[in-house]
């Protein structure tokens, strides 16, 4: 029998050696990697290395973009990865500034109909005097480095000449890139704790009219190419550097647990030493009110992630809200 899902939640806990993939900026010949302040699972403040949701969203966005090109509804902005997505969309627009003036529930039919990416990725529409939301039906969490055993060093560079002396052949021309370049770069190794939730029943359902909006045919090649960006966007982090600091994956373990009822996926934090056992504990209460409502799938590695997401692909399809 088919599995619907409702919910979808990803725990886990990323061993990543020597990146930079997130950082703040620079000073001077230095960059500054993000670091943020958390309280660990002993109740102390620590201040670690962590890559931020919007880099990771970034990342399964690209992702998604890939497979869906030629695949899937897209807009005119999101076929060139425009930020902006529809709102960038000329014909979007023009609907919006049309006589009469759309409703919101209109203007987000619309949206849900043109664009499989700012359906699932979300979008606020503002054209117009327009505030209408579409909620994004994919959220991440910060991907924060597990205190004991994540560290930031920064490590010193210099751009190899062969010449010191070269300088332009031109003396009027300013000396640019040319000649020696000293400078500091940061590079990151540990643990890190992710956390993934997707509402996977809201794929093309309009949350102001309560209804779907689009073809189950349409909303299945959604929802797979979404659980499929999901595992490339932990098989290939992608982010700052990586033309020379690409990072070393090194492992990927934790759980997958999704809900086949309107049950929320149960997510906690791989900063809790415990959390597998917690999310087990948490399923079996809900399952106590919902007998079989959500399963835990533990990985101990990347590639059980891959299999266990890959069965999902083929053996589930999302769960249709009612109007």
């Amino acid at each position: 029998m088919t599995t619907k899902l409702y919910s979808l939640s990803i725990c886990g806990a990323a061993t990543l050696n020597l990146h930079s993939l997130n950082n703040e900026g620079g000073e001077g010949n230095q960059t500054q990697t993000r670091m943020v302040d958390i309280v660990g699972s002993d109740g102390r403040l620590y201040n670690v290395n962590a890559i931020s949701g919007d880099m990771f969203k970034h990342i399964q966005a690209e992702h998604l973009h890939r497979i869906g090109r030629g695949k899937l509804n897209l807009c005119e902005a999101c076929q060139k990865f425009d930020a902006n997505r529809i709102s960038a969309d000329p014909d979007f627009r023009d609907f919006l500034k049309g006589s009469p003036k759309p409703t919101q529930r209109q203007a987000i039919d619309r949206l849900i109909q043109t664009c499989a990416m700012d359906d699932m990725e979300g979008n606020l529409l503002t054209e117009g005097g327009f505030s209408a939301p579409r909620k994004s039906v994919v959220e991440f969490g910060w991907v924060v480095g597990i205190p004991e055993v994540t560290r930031t060093e920064q490590y010193f560079h210099a751009k190899y000449v062969p010449d010191q002396r070269e300088k332009p052949s031109d003396p009027n021309e300013r000396e640019g890139n040319l000649g020696q370049a000293i400078f500091h770069r940061p590079a990151s190794s540990g643990k890190y704790a992710a956390v993934v939730h997707a509402e996977l029943a809201r794929i093309g359902y309009n949350d102001i009219s309560q209804e779907p909006v689009i073809d189950e045919a349409e909303r299945l090649a959604r929802y797979k190419a979404l659980l499929e960006s999901l595992i490339y966007t932990f098989v290939e982090p992608n982010g700052a550097m990586r033309n020379t600091q690409m990072p070393h994956l090194v492992n990927f373990e934790g759980v997958i647990t999704y809900s086949t009822s309107p049950v929320p996926a149960p997510t906690i934090s791989p900063l809790n030493g415990n959390f597998k056992e917690d999310i087990e504990k948490v399923a079996i209460a809900l399952n106590g009110l919902h007998p079989g409502a959500v399963p835990v799938k533990p990985f101990e590695s990347l590639p059980d992630f891959a299999q266990m997401m890959q069965e999902l692909i083929k053996e589930s399809v999302p769960y249709q809200l009612k109007a």
